[in-house]
């Protein structure tokens, strides 16, 4: 099996708490892996670890990027690992706040996504392209975001709670999108608390305070 990216022995700390207890965690390519977990699991962090938005304690990332060899990148920032093609949509926080939609949206733009293929995934966004993305409601806001993380052109797509505050409709297109995606190569690890309806995933970890306490691959059989 080709890996994405690989925690190994992986250990995250948050002053006095430590959120992951070494972990081994890998990332199958060109699949759907869910991290599933109640609040304070470790999910959240284990995203976060693979993007370099929270440094380990102890343990390595390891970057497959598909590739046989592995490289170790436990070292690299958030800017150098979105280089090698990682895109980090966090449960909070996802937007530029003071740039209008259309600003937020162009931020990929020179990478093959920007406004056009936003609109055309979110249709919704169009009216709002020159209102400031701070004053957005929490559904638009996640819909911005989620814009130019699903056009941008990373191999790796970290998705945290990406439902928050979408409608139903919405959040089922963006299932659509995120198996198109797969199905085209690209690697989509999504964070939930329970396995999301409409999603086809293919392989689920499940976290339990801060340890890895079940791993499930998906029944390709249909029972």
């Amino acid at each position: 099996m080709a890996l994405e990216i690989e925690l190994r022995g992986a250990r995250v700390r948050y002053g006095p708490l430590e959120a992951l207890h070494g972990v081994d965690l890998p990332i199958p390519a060109g699949a759907m892996t869910v991290l599933l977990g109640r609040n304070g699991s470790g999910r959240s962090s284990a995203l976060h670890a693979m993007a370099g938005v929270v440094p380990l304690t102890a343990g390595r990332v390891l970057w497959h990027g598909g590739a046989v060899h592995a490289r170790e990148i436990t070292a690299l920032d958030t800017y150098r690992r979105s280089r090698l093609g990682v895109a980090l949509l966090p449960s909070e926080q996802a937007v530029f706040p003071s740039l209008s939609v259309a600003e937020n949206l162009a931020v990929t733009g020179r990478l093959g996504g920007g406004t056009d293929a936003g609109i055309a995934l979110f249709p919704e966004l169009a009216r709002l392209l020159p209102r400031t993305a701070g004053t957005l409601s929490g559904g638009e806001q996640r819909m911005v975001a989620l814009a130019r993380v699903l056009t941008s052109p990373a191999r790796l797509l970290l998705l945290d709670e990406f439902a928050l505050g979408l409608a139903e409709e919405v959040t089922a297109r963006v299932h659509a999108t995120l198996a198109e995606l797969v199905r085209a190569g690209r690697t989509v690890v999504l964070a939930e608390q329970t396995l999301p309806d409409g999603a086809v995933w293919d392989l689920a970890y499940e976290l339990r305070r801060g340890d890895l306490v079940a791993a499930r691959e998906r029944d390709l059989s249909g029972a």
